[in-house]
């Protein structure tokens, strides 16, 4: 009897081990996207390392968004262009990897365009090609002590993005000898009939231009004692953006900075100005109230910010959006160099931003760029669930919703008072908090208590604060959850907060909560669909 219980025990533990290996290799062979933390409303790789958005070009209905990819390694390695298409910028189709490393080295960012009159003499059939540019990388100058290991080059394309021949006589942009000259972001200057090029250059960037996407010619620099110099300048961007006030014209200038971002770590700042052709010069009241706050406060740097969390970083914008939608969209990595290598995913590293249209708004301030959700992301919303919630001082209320996937709308009264926002809690006693202190007037991320941080000390050091930027208005919050992520919009899009989070088991309840008590005017929830 005894050798028998022992047979039935060693069958059954077998069996046990023999599903517990077979379901880790399936996980090894590839994504169910049901995977622990595994966003289920942002676009993330199928495996392996991303970061940077690349190459973000719209053509032929296509949204096209390449990214920073190692595809032998969840850590940062040799890199390639990843590849993903999108009709409707929420659900993405995964291509096979757009452009990787050769003799002249690793792939780092850029850009893409259409070349619409094919000034480059690329196209073979009669239609436009699809002009990339990137920044040719070499690890072994790198190794070597040059500092001349940073070139620009390009690659083209004829069959809608799928296969992709580099230049023969790249770089087209040697190195001038520079250590960080990379990243190079392309648009079209219809005004002066040529092409800009945008390119990070330690601590400033550089404008040239070109007829033909061959040969550049250097314009100007701009940035050397502008805004924040925390860290080495990247991933620039220069669009033009209507006035929603007005229906004017302004430049807007992204550059992300690492480290050096409002709440530590890495993160994007703004200009506004003119841009002649030649040189971009900042506008006079964007200008003028930046030096009014370094008078100010001389511990504040005199920078404006695209978001004060922690993980929205090298975000650019899509090129070639038709003119008739006039629409200036953007997405950035969702992670911080602070501790991307290290978050607790075991088959994926990393994520995007949800996209997000920019305006230029008309404030006391001067012009300022403001942000929202694109439409398009309406057609994964559930039914609206209207809430009308008791708001006495010291109360919570829950939602009665699925916070794992959820967009939330919320209106207040400009007096309210104390802080008041939305918790995630789960079984394990971690919640995750986001709102307004009144009393600091200022947005905030709380990610201290949410789950997960030893993996990096500079995780969850200390809430994340963002200042409101409009006064005797509507204290307004959109809010998007996923998985492991919340992307706050607020303050008419003024403010936005990106931070990410792991919880060590989901978060299955949301609550509102306010300490003093507030006048909720308006209380919107959807449950959104997931695009996997």
């Amino acid at each position: 009897m005894y050798a028998k219980k022992l047979l039935i025990l060693l069958i059954a533990v077998t069996f046990f081990t023999t599903c517990k290996r077979e379901k880790i290799e399936d996980a090894k062979t590839g994504p169910t996207y049901l995977e622990q933390h595994r966003p289920q409303l942002h676009f993330s790789p199928p495996t392996h390392w991303m970061n940077d958005p690349n190459g973000m070009v719209f053509f032929d209905n296509e949204y096209h968004l390449f990214y920073q990819y190692y595809p032998d390694s969840t850590v940062w390695g040799p890199m390639h262009w990843g590849h993903a298409v999108s009709k409707d910028l929420a659900h993405w189709e995964h291509l096979p990897i757009g452009i990787a490393p050769d003799e002249k080295g690793y792939i780092f960012s850029g850009s893409a365009v259409v070349d619409w009159d094919n000034t480059s003499g690329f196209s073979d059939d009669g239609e436009p090609p699809l002009v990339a540019i990137f920044t040719y990388h070499d690890p072994e100058g790198e190794k070597s002590g040059a500092i001349d290991f940073q070139s620009q080059a390009i690659a083209y394309s004829n069959d809608r993005g799928r296969t992709w021949t580099k230049y023969e006589n790249n770089p087209v942009v040697p190195n001038p000898g520079i250590r960080d000259f990379r990243d190079p972001k392309v648009i079209w200057d219809a005004d002066n009939r040529q092409w800009i090029m945008v390119l990070a250059a330690q601590d400033q960037v550089m404008f040239y231009a070109s007829k033909d996407l061959k040969k550049w010619n250097y314009l100007s620099q701009f940035g050397k004692n502008r805004g924040a110099h925390g860290g080495v300048w990247e991933c620039p961007d220069l669009f033009p953006v209507t006035i929603s006030e007005t229906g004017g014209r302004k430049w807007v200038l992204l550059v992300s900075i690492n480290p050096g971002g409002p709440n530590g770590g890495s993160a994007t700042q703004y200009f506004i100005g003119e841009f002649d052709g030649q040189r971009f010069r900042l506008d006079q009241e964007f200008g003028a109230e930046m030096a009014r706050q370094a008078r100010k406060d001389t511990s504040r740097v005199a920078a404006c910010w695209v978001d004060y969390g922690r993980d929205n970083y090298a975000g650019v914008t899509w090129s070639d959006i038709p003119q008739e939608d006039g629409r200036r969209i953007f997405m950035g990595w969702m992670s911080n160099w602070d501790y991307a290598q290290v978050v607790p995913t075991q088959l994926w590293r990393s994520a995007m931003t949800l996209p997000r249209q920019f305006q230029v708004k008309a404030t006391a301030m001067g012009p300022r760029l403001a942000q929202f959700f694109p439409q398009e992301l309406q057609s994964i919303r559930g039914e609206k669930k209207e809430i009308t919630i008791n708001t006495s001082p010291g109360t919570t209320h829950d939602l009665g919703v699925d916070p794992q996937k959820l967009e939330i709308i919320l209106e207040v009264a400009t007096d309210a008072t104390g802080s008041f926002g939305f918790e995630l809690l789960n079984t394990k006693g971690e919640v995750y908090r986001i709102g307004y202190n009144a009393d600091m007037q200022a947005y905030f991320s709380d990610r201290t208590k949410a789950g997960n941080h030893d993996f990096s000390e500079k995780f969850a050091q200390e809430i994340h604060y963002a200042p409101k930027q409009l006064e005797g208005v509507l204290i307004t919050m959109h809010l998007v959850l996923d998985v492991s992520s919340a992307e706050l919009i607020a303050d008419d899009g003024l403010t936005a907060i990106t931070d990410i989070f792991f919880p060590t088991e989901d978060f299955t309840t949301i609550r509102f909560f306010t300490d003093e008590g507030v006048a909720v005017q308006r209380l919107d929830v959807y449950p959104l669909e997931g695009v996997w």
